[in-house]
């Protein structure tokens, strides 16, 4: 497992780490928006750096993007001493990883997250991918970064809709794994929170599933609550107007997927109410087209828990247990689709 590291002093505590480091050249690869808003933060502090940036947006996380990558890294004559940052959000984290652990059979590097969302979740347990042909992370390796560097000063760049986005997952891992952490999560005046705690709690949820199945053979498969079908509505609004961030999606999924949990486990009636009236309290509610549904449903084919043409689903026993590889049809995700769809609109 990586080692983590929470810094209340992100530029001290990079400097003091990178100085024990030895490491033959150092790369900074981030996007547009980390360049302008982050690396300001940290850059006076780095020691000798090259650095690339890449357009912000999921959008941009595919091949295309790794070739400019590998290219930038063979001209600059990086070599598998070189030590690369991935200083940004998931996109970040998940493709400059994703680059460094494939060229030259593989380089080390540190993730630095940026957004709440790549803190709790996408910077945490070594899964490293990038979009193909519209699927979500499609392509991708297992690969553990030296260190991740957390630090709550960067949430104050963050946009409130992408600080929100990361908030999906923190709710995730209060259903997936602990009741009272779930009900003490606020949904009135969210944004104002001990964040530093939070992300350590969060963070402590998934580093223990992620001890106990590196490889997400089985237990790790909880953590994709609410991402069958939130991945998929994701995908299916990537390249449209109506494009969702990724915590949104997962919202929908989540509230979609408890449904299904009270159809498939027996989640009881009050807990499902819960987990809707939590999430729709802090996300608000996006209408989607009825006609969308059969898209959606197929999208989730292409979900990585899937064997052959099953969709397999991880989905709640009650707040705070969660089961995985439970079979559901694309029938059962229309309908889910439909209950999310139903619910009373109360405005995020």
């Amino acid at each position: 497992m990586e080692s983590i590291i929470f810094s209340e002093k992100i530029a001290e505590r990079l400097t003091g780490f990178l100085s024990k480091q030895s490491y033959s050249k150092l790369g900074i690869i981030t996007d547009s928006n980390s360049f302008n808003y982050c690396y300001p933060m940290v850059a006076d502090k780095l020691p000798d750096h090259l650095t690339f940036t890449f357009q912000a947006g999921e959008a941009h996380k595919n091949l295309e993007t790794c070739t400019k990558i590998w290219t930038w890294m063979t001209e600059n004559d990086f070599d598998r001493k070189s030590l690369i940052i991935n200083l940004g959000g998931g996109v970040t984290g998940d493709m400059g990883g994703f680059c460094a652990s494939t060229f030259k059979r593989g380089m080390r590097f540190i993730n630095i997250p940026t957004t709440l969302l790549s803190q709790v979740d996408a910077s945490v347990g070594g899964k490293l991918g990038i979009d193909f042909m519209g699927f979500k992370n499609h392509l991708g390796v297992f690969a553990e970064p030296l260190a991740v560097v957390i630090s709550e000063e960067f949430l104050q760049t963050l946009p409130l809709r992408e600080l929100r986005s990361g908030y999906a997952e923190v709710l995730k891992h209060g259903l997936i794994k602990s009741e009272n952490y779930f009900h003490c999560l606020k949904t009135d005046n969210w944004q104002v929170q001990p964040w530093k705690d939070i992300i350590e709690k969060s963070v402590s949820i998934k580093k223990e599933v992620v001890e106990k199945d590196p490889k997400e053979e089985g237990l790790r498969k909880i953590l994709n609550f609410g991402h069958t079908i939130g991945h998929a509505v994701e995908s299916h609004y990537l390249d449209t107007p109506e494009h969702l961030l990724h915590g949104e999606a997962i919202a929908i999924g989540m509230v979609a997927e408890a449904y299904l949990s009270h159809l498939k486990l027996r989640l009881p009636k009050n807990d499902l109410d819960t987990v809707c009236d939590k999430i729709i309290a802090v996300f608000g509610k996006v209408s989607i087209n009825p006609e969308a549904f059969q898209s959606i449903s197929d999208l989730c084919l292409q979900d990585k828990k899937n064997e052959g043409k099953t969709i397999n689903c991880s989905l709640l026993r009650r707040i705070g247990e969660c089961e995985y590889n439970i079979p559901i049809t694309r029938e059962e995700i229309i309908s889910a689709l439909a209950f999310y769809n139903e619910l009373k609109h109360e405005p995020a």
